[in-house]
């Protein structure tokens, strides 16, 4: 027999790091909110790298601290080490990145959770989402407690009827050997969802005390220190920093894995599940990329309490003798020893196209989805999705529109967007690639982009929110001042130009034309600014960009301008796209099964052609005249 165990206003399912974000948004929005976790050692855990960020996912854990989440001010309370990747290129792909103490962000996170106020954490499986009417009014436990709820957010990451393979061996396990969800998947297709069956992997993990670091390349952190948290600056982060450690794979390695490739689980034909492209295991890469000699290994810490290493750039499925002949054919490795198996996990997850753009599912309201569960890849596209997810339940409850950003406002709405608009059959990955906007889209520039937005919704206090809008002051009138001086040809101008191979002046010129010189920047200059005042640090390297790129700049909002107009065309929700003449039939079923929320939308949805679009311009426009 159920029983009411419990009413809540907003209940997320699993306390990975997009359910963590949910719940902590729905709390602190004012919502009674309850997290559901399989096991309480599992929030926010690092089931495969230790570490938050990298290239484009930097930018969105930066996207998720200026609208009030949690993901950047835990990574800088836990890091161990730092990088901002890709200064070797434009400002549009620099990425932070940073190896964090395992153990400790998955405390630091679940002690925040704890201490928010309107927030409850239980621990329990989830196996059953109650719907009524096509209303979501709760979920039943496997103890049979029903908790009632008026928006629920699924964040099951790779927990759902998960099972892990290495050779020919299966365990039916979630990440990390906790628990699996058995029963809620069922549940989830007796509700009309559909579902997909994805795969990802992890290597194994190496006792730090059997390998040879000396044989290794020592890797550093970065001596600048950037944190991820706008609310934070370098001082109040800095530390000393742990080494990782870099190896490369060869012949001996490849020609092991070739000689047992029909033992691996993938290739052995074990695995049902679609891996992720831009993540391939080992085996992969020495299938596909048969030409190369070696491959990058990278050696992390898994924290500062701990002899375990994360073996990045090789995971696997092969048996569990044939990793222990593999990983030590590598240099520094020939003697270590396993302490954890390489393994490869299938999951259920849904088809993300059965959601609204606020991640609402189309069918049920009140119902949300976000994170892994959503066919997407990596804790940092899960957190974006969960923060997103949570926001937008409690503005579902509170009567509100939801928060919608769109793909020339962040890295968010690109991964959002494509996710509803286009689905995917294997684990998305967030790319600098993916993001047509990307100059605009900076992570240094994410506050300016979305605090405004956090605020509005109620994560980003009146006190930070000042802070924020004295910094874009500076940012303003530094770039004015800047560009008001008239730089003349005098000798230590001259001096400076030449020392940067820089042609010398003939006539004055403006500082911020100088500025633009490919070969100088805004701190390049600085002895020759002599009434520069005393700015920190994020505000100089705004301004600098700002300037230095003022033309591309110009061109991308140019771009944008051209994008919102069609986002600005919205299409009815109720519209049967069957009843519109001259639609092909191709586009009719994608746009029946989309509903897209504008033109815009429904122009990147696969098989509607530019025609499509034509006659649904013209059909807006007809039913516009109607209309007046």
């Amino acid at each position: 027999m159920s029983y009411l165990a419990e009413e809540a206003d907003v209940i997320v399912v699993g306390a990975g790091h997009a359910g963590c974000e949910a719940a902590l948004a729905s709390a602190r929005m004012g919502l009674r909110t309850i997290i559901f976790a399989i096991s309480l050692d599992s929030i926010a855990m690092m089931p495969c790298n230790p570490s938050i960020g990298g290239s484009s996912k930097g930018h969105l854990v930066r996207e998720i601290d200026a609208l009030g989440g949690e993901m950047g001010k835990n990574i800088d309370k836990t890091y161990i080490q730092t990088k901002m990747l890709n200064t070797d290129k434009g400002p549009a792909v620099y990425s932070l990145r940073a190896q964090a103490d395992k153990g400790r962000y998955s405390r630091e996170m679940k002690r925040t959770l704890e201490q928010t106020e309107n927030l409850f954490i239980r621990q329990g499986e989830v196996s059953k989402v109650v719907v009524e009417d096509g209303e979501v009014k709760g979920i039943m436990t496997s103890s049979d407690a029903f908790y009632s709820a008026k928006a629920v957010v699924l964040c099951m990451g790779t927990y759902m009827k998960a099972r892990c393979l290495y050779g020919e061996t299966i365990v039916y396990s979630g990440p990390n050997g906790l628990m699996p969800a058995t029963q809620l998947s069922q549940s989830l297709l007796d509700l009309g969802i559909t579902l997909y069956r994805f795969k990802t992997g992890t290597p194994a993990r190496i006792d730090g005390r059997t390998m040879d670091f000396s044989k290794m390349i020592p890797q550093y952190g970065d001596e600048n220190i950037v944190p991820f948290s706008f609310e934070n600056t370098a001082d109040d982060i800095r530390r000393d920093q742990v080494k990782c450690y870099l190896t490369y794979t060869n012949e001996n390695t490849h020609q092991l894995i070739r000689d047992n490739l029909h033992r691996s689980a993938m290739y052995g034909g074990l695995i049902q599940g679609t891996g992720p492209r831009y993540c391939p295991s080992i085996e992969d890469k020495v299938v596909r990329f048969a030409d190369k000699e070696r491959h990058q290994i990278f050696i992390e810490p898994e924290g500062e309490n701990t002899d375990e290493m994360y073996i990045q750039g090789m995971s696997t499925s092969l048996p569990e003798e044939v990793q222990v002949q593999m990983y030590r054919t590598l240099p520094g490795m020939e003697n270590c020893r396993i302490m954890r198996n390489a393994y490869a996990i299938e999951y259920d997850c849904i088809d993300a196209t059965q959601l609204k753009l606020s991640l609402e599912f189309k069918n049920i309201r009140g119902l949300f989805s976000a994170g892994q569960f959503n066919g997407s890849s990596g804790y940092e596209e899960a957190a974006a999705q969960g923060l997103i997810g949570g926001i937008n339940a409690a503005r579902y409850i509170q009567g509100k529109e939801p928060l919608i950003l769109d793909r020339s406002e962040a890295y968010t709405g690109v991964l959002i967007d494509d996710l509803v608009t286009r689905g995917s059959k294997e684990p998305y990955r967030m790319m600098t690639s993916r993001a047509e906007y990307r100059l605009l889209l900076r992570q240094d520039n994410a506050d300016e982009r979305l605090t405004e937005k956090g605020h509005d919704v109620g994560l980003i206090s009146d006190e930070r929110y000042e802070k924020f809008l004295k910094k874009m002051d500076m940012i303003n009138a530094e770039i004015e001042r800047v560009s008001a001086i008239t730089i003349t040809p005098k000798d230590e101008v001259q001096a400076l130009l030449d020392e940067y191979n820089s042609t010398r002046l003939k006539s004055g010129v403006k500082l911020s034309d100088l500025i633009k010189r490919p070969e100088l920047d805004y701190f390049k200059l600085e002895t020759i600014d002599t009434n520069r005042p005393d700015l920190p640090y994020d505000v100089k390297e705004e301004v600098n960009i700002k300037i230095k790129y003022e033309g591309y700049i110009k061109q991308q909002m140019n771009q944008v301008s051209q994008f919102k107009k069609l986002e600005n065309k919205r299409l009815p929700e109720d519209i049967d796209y069957k009843e519109i003449k001259n639609l092909r039939l191709e586009a009719i079923q994608k746009l029946n099964n989309i509903r897209p929320a504008s033109i815009g939308q429904a122009s990147r949805i696969t098989g509607v052609s530019p025609a499509d679009i034509t006659v649904l311009l013209i059909y807006l426009e007809q039913n516009k005249k109607r209309s007046e």
